[in-house]
């Protein structure tokens, strides 16, 4: 197998494992915060696991948090697992997956904003195609009554690009934050659950162990593990997996399906980002073959 096909194969199975995160947390039933103390215990846990195997795999001492800007990486993940159950709780999936699409693009953004780092005109005309798709989206929460379940998505999505754009700007190696970022969400959800004087309650907490024990941190690692065998654009066509299939889970397994203007929005930010994709992927491969030429690429 060569290289690329293996750098393929790993990020296709992060991008599937992350596309049954939505239908697991509806399988598991309960309230958010039951729902959050729970997979996020479990998220917590197989970090440390992992920590310690690969601690004990490699020989060396590795930084769960390493450099100065990590406790705040990790503070934002937790923020956004925070608003995504709650999204979750309050909206249908296809809102959720489409506007946490958004989520590289709000990146590009801050990055800009931040580092001047300024997006490529490609970037930017697919930003606007998927700022008019949110927008349907988000405006048929106002018809449909769960606007609120959209600001949440939308919320998770400024937070996790915000976490992104920073973990970037360290230059340090962060897979491990989003994992101890759980400690937020764990905290805060203890705090609730204890100040109503109840525990967690699930209907089928199994679906919630599996998903926070399990599928996270194998979406999060074969992710994370993708950009060392393949171009980061690639990378990027895999995080559509969930865009796509999640809705396409549920539609199936609870009858959840999207309105005319969800799909019709859902349709137009697919369509953007994946030929943003495509174009980054030519793009990319052109520059590595102009490197590989003696004469100037023009």
């Amino acid at each position: 197998m060569t290289p690329h096909a293996k750098g393929v194969l790993i990020t296709a199975t992060g991008g599937l494992a992350l596309s049954f995160d939505i239908p697991l947390l509806k399988l598991g039933g309960g309230d958010a915060w039951s729902i959050l103390l729970v997979r996020s215990a479990g998220g917590l846990l197989a970090g440390l696991l992992l920590w310690q195997l690969a601690r004990w795999l490699t020989g060396r001492p590795i930084a769960l948090l390493p450099g100065r800007s990590a406790p705040l990486v990790a503070a934002l993940y937790g923020a956004a697992a925070i608003f995504f159950v709650l999204a979750v709780q309050h909206t249908i999936a296809a809102n959720i997956v489409f506007i946490i699409a958004f989520t590289s693009m709000f990146a590009a953004l801050m990055s800009w904003a931040l580092f001047g780092e300024r997006p490529a005109r490609s970037t930017l005309l697919t930003m606007a195609v998927m700022v008019v798709a949110v927008i349907i989206i988000v405006g048929d929460g106002l018809q449909t009554g769960s606007v609120f379940g959209d600001l949440f998505a939308l919320c998770a999505a400024i937070l996790l690009a915000a976490a992104i754009t920073l973990a970037r700007a360290s230059r340090q190696d962060m897979g491990f934050a989003p994992l101890v970022g759980g400690l937020l969400p764990l905290a805060v959800a203890g705090l609730v659950l204890g100040l109503q004087g109840r525990p967690a309650e699930l209907d089928a907490p199994f679906f919630i162990v599996i998903n926070g024990m399990v599928m996270l941190p194998v979406a999060f690692w074969c992710l994370a593990t993708g950009p060392k065998y393949i171009t980061a654009p690639e990378v990027g066509m895999f995080y559509l997996l969930e865009t796509v299939l999640a809705p396409i889970w549920v539609w199936l397994i609870f009858a959840e399906a999207p309105t005319p203007a969800v799909l019709t929005g859902g349709t137009l930010l697919i369509g953007a980002l994946l030929a943003h994709s495509i174009w980054q992927i030519v793009q990319a491969r052109r520059q590595l073959r102009c490197r590989g030429n003696a004469a100037p690429c023009t």
